[in-house]
């Protein structure tokens, strides 16, 4: 029996330091493909630049790539998109172009007035002009209080190793103290 607990032990000993060295080799390769730019202002932001910029919609984009980037903006792309929806400040014009240049540009204002944030799939371009109308106004600062968007990973770095190193204290514990 004691011959066992010892294999056992070694086995979570090893069990443990292997996942210590994967991690180590995942986190390494994470880090080493994240590109690193220094740039004042930051890469892409032209609102430093040359004044305020917006986030519209080309025109002559195809119907359905427009769709399906207005589609995102207010999905997965979290856009604020109630003013657009009917009977809000900017449901008019009620049109593919109208409603996913607020959409775009929503987006855009959010997500730091990067050049990146305003692509959709080329369906979207900058302007320097105003396209707010009436009631209909657009976005022209970064993210609004309240939908902050948390870079933050959601489990501490190396809690695994951790977790199977207290576990590997334990049981050598438990044998210990028998």
């Amino acid at each position: 029996m004691e011959i066992k607990a010892w294999i056992f032990l070694s086995f979570l000993v090893m069990k443990c330091y292997v996942v210590v060295e994967v991690e180590g080799m995942v986190q390494e390769k994470e880090e080493s493909a994240i590109p690193v730019t220094t740039l004042s202002p930051p890469e892409g932001n032209t609102t430093f630049l040359g004044g305020t910029t917006w986030c519209v919609a080309r025109a002559g984009a195809p119907q359905f790539d427009l769709q399906n980037a207005l589609d995102w903006a207010c999905g997965l792309g979290m856009a604020d998109c109630r003013p657009i929806q009917a009977g809000g400040p900017c449901f008019e014009p009620n049109t593919l172009l109208s409603h996913a240049s607020f959409a775009f540009n929503d987006y855009y204002q959010q997500n730091g007035n990067s050049d990146i944030a305003c692509n959709f799939g080329g369906t979207a371009m900058l302007t320097k002009s105003n396209p707010s109308h009436e009631k209909c106004i657009y976005a022209t600062s970064g993210p609004r209080i309240g939908s902050m968007k948390s870079t933050a990973p959601p489990f501490p770095k190396n809690s695994l190793s951790i977790m199977w190193w207290k576990i590997a204290t334990i049981l050598l514990l438990l044998y210990l103290g028998s």
